[in-house]
């Protein structure tokens, strides 16, 4: 069964392709990897994807719904979330109220019984801070609950924004570069992290340099190369693959 499929996806910026034609599909548990080298496209496929930015051609199918070009806000309500290479976490509160953050787009209660504190708003901020401590059980977090998100290290940081993404249920879960600026034992934790998300059902696009990360955890790979898709397959194809190689290591190398 596919949940998200990608459709023909490209976009032109200033008459330039940024993307061209590509098109693949992430099963539920599974984890599929888009890799290329710098100025590849895949920040900008991401975007695509997440409504961040309006396909040029093609479309994006998420569980048999056409939502090429909805609103992020709108796809989270439909079971897709994202996360951003760069961190988009409120420092100054704290990593339990991080969390607690993403319950609210789920959220369908009245304003006014938030706003005078009714049973009915009591028990589902009661319900958001429960879920949210368990998410951060799960992420590894649950003893930084009450520090302020500031001052964690990077990596819990990155943790903390998966748990957030995961507090709106997503079936779908786009995640960009979670690892960068990661020690090995931070990647390490990561990684392990979006095993046991992917074994609970989600469908987990990734985008990622760290190449000993992605050929370890991936079920499914694409290649991006000047925005084209040069390749796919399973780790071990890939990592074989010749255009690859050259995409990576030039030419000659590959020829070698």
């Amino acid at each position: 069964m596919t949940l998200l499929s990608i459709e023909g996806l490209g976009i032109t910026f200033g008459g330039i392709a940024a993307v061209k034609d590509v098109s693949f599909s992430v099963r539920p548990g599974e984890i599929v990897s888009v890799i290329g080298p710098n100025g590849a496209g895949k920040t900008t496929l991401f975007n695509m994807i997440s409504g961040v930015y309006r396909p040029g051609s093609g479309r994006v199918v998420l569980n048999g719904e056409d939502v090429t070009a909805m609103s992020p806000h709108l796809l989270a309500r439909r079971g897709m979330c994202r996360t951003f290479q760069n961190l988009q976490v409120f420092q100054s509160m704290t990593v339990l109220e991080n969390t607690i953050a993403g319950y609210h787009l789920q959220e369908s209660g009245p304003v006014l019984a938030d706003l005078l504190h009714l049973p009915a708003s009591r028990r589902r901020a009661r319900a958001a801070e429960q879920g949210a401590r368990e998410l951060l059980r799960r992420v590894g977090l649950e003893r930084a609950a009450e520090r302020e998100a500031g001052s964690l290290s990077y990596g819990s940081l990155k943790r903390l924004e998966i748990a957030r993404a995961m507090a709106l249920q997503p079936r779908v879960l786009l995640l960009d570069e979670p690892a960068a600026g990661c020690n090995a034992v931070e990647t390490e934790e990561i990684d392990h992290l979006i095993a046991e998300i992917a074994a609970s059902g989600v469908a987990i696009l990734l985008v990622e340099h760290d190449m000993k990360m992605v050929m370890r955890i991936s079920n499914h790979i694409v290649v991006l190369d000047h925005g084209e898709k040069i390749a796919e397959g399973d780790p071990a194809t890939v990592s074989r693959n010749p255009a690859v190689i050259a995409a990576y290591l030039g030419a000659e190398h590959a020829a070698g």
